[in-house]
């Protein structure tokens, strides 16, 4: 009996640290991620188009995202697939471009780039800089749980932007049919 507790102890530890390594990759691949987006954001601002953050990227940056009050910075890739979601936030396809008129939307995971939607309220401003470096600022006016099937969401009868993550944020399981959403609309007469 206790020539197997050795193996079977030394085996839970190694599988308990393969979990939390795994977890860290994660985080560290997203903050990795964000680095690389902010040169390729630099070289997009200095007048290149659709520069990719690495040579197999199938995304690029299309705008900035800032939240002062909560020390938010992050570059905003384009497409919200799963693949480009995992290194930052993704313009949503089908929605206005992000400084445009109409609804834009973006997406993130709720345990890494979007995780800090929980913590925004009503008043919180949002600075938006499109690839033309005009930056527009954005107020939170709304933010509710809804279900995934809600597409009138993305409908784009009104200018605005919409953040959109899984919900509860504390779900074990990924996905689920919840959606939180913080809804913004642009403050009056405010371009930089």
């Amino acid at each position: 009996m206790k020539k197997w507790t050795t193996p079977f102890i030394t085996f839970l530890v190694l599988v308990g640290l393969w979990q939390i390594s795994e977890g860290g990759y994660i985080k560290a691949k997203a903050l990795l991620a964000q680095q690389l987006l902010k040169s390729a954001w630099e070289e997009t601002q200095a007048g290149n188009s659709r520069v990719r953050p690495w040579p197999w990227a199938d995304t690029w940056p299309v705008a900035r995202m800032e939240i002062e009050r909560l020390g938010i910075d992050q570059i905003v890739l384009e497409g919200s697939s799963g693949r480009s979601l995992a290194f930052g936030p993704g313009h949503i396809a089908g929605t206005a471009p992000l400084g445009g008129l109409g609804n834009s939307a973006v997406s993130g995971h709720r345990d890494t780039h979007f995780q800090f939607l929980q913590y925004l309220q009503p008043g919180d401003q949002i600075r938006i800089t499109p690839t033309t470096g005009e930056s527009l600022m954005y107020a939170v006016i709304k933010r509710d749980v809804y279900d995934e099937q809600d597409t009138w969401l993305l409908e784009q009868n009104s200018n605005g932007l919409t953040l959109i993550t899984c919900y509860p944020f504390d779900a074990l399981i990924p996905g689920g049919p919840g959606r939180f959403v913080v809804r913004a609309i642009p403050v009056a007469g405010f371009v930089m």
